[in-house]
């Protein structure tokens, strides 16, 4: 099994030793890749090896699309709110906690956080499921909270099926 001081060198992991790791090294490897859900790095060690990390890419969304809809929906609802409970609470992973502080979601004034909240209750009110934005933006660079906001709030006029 992998030991927690392995993981810290999981960025230097070459494709190579990633393809030979045990099924469960592969998983603890993939760990925070998708949010709290591990069945989808099992599924994907089955098809290996993985020639290019392209490959891998495809790979993970393949078995995401070709899960059943229960499990996508699992899927979705593992993710946490934008500045939600979970936030606040100190419980998110590493990368979404990385993600909303890089967003500023956790400078957030009284305003916007009541606006967060309320487009949290929102958004699960109406579709089921936790509003899911890449804060990264399309370029890598980050969204603003005012875009964040502007975005869930146009989001929220959607059809469930779009979303």
């Amino acid at each position: 099994s992998l030991r927690s001081q392995d993981r810290l060198r999981v960025g230097m992991m070459t494709l190579d030793q990633l393809n030979q790791a045990s099924t469960a090294d592969f998983v603890a490897l993939l760990d925070g890749t998708y949010e709290h859900s591990p069945w989808i790095a099992e599924r994907a060690a089955a098809a290996r090896p993985y020639l290019t990390l392209a490959a891998l890419k495809v790979a993970l969304a393949r078995v995401v699309r070709e899960a059943s809809l229960d499990e996508q929906l699992g899927l979705i609802r593992a993710h946490p709110e934008l500045a939600g409970k979970a936030a606040v609470a100190g419980e998110l992973t590493a990368e979404s906690t990385n993600e909303q502080l890089k967003a500023g979601l956790t400078a957030c004034t009284p305003e916007e956080f009541a606006t967060l909240q309320r487009l949290n209750a929102d958004y699960n009110t109406l579709f089921g499921w936790p509003f899911i934005l890449a804060v990264r933006g399309p370029r890598g660079t980050g969204l603003t909270r005012a875009e964040i906001i502007a975005t869930f709030e146009r989001r929220l006029r959607a059809h469930p099926d779009v979303e």
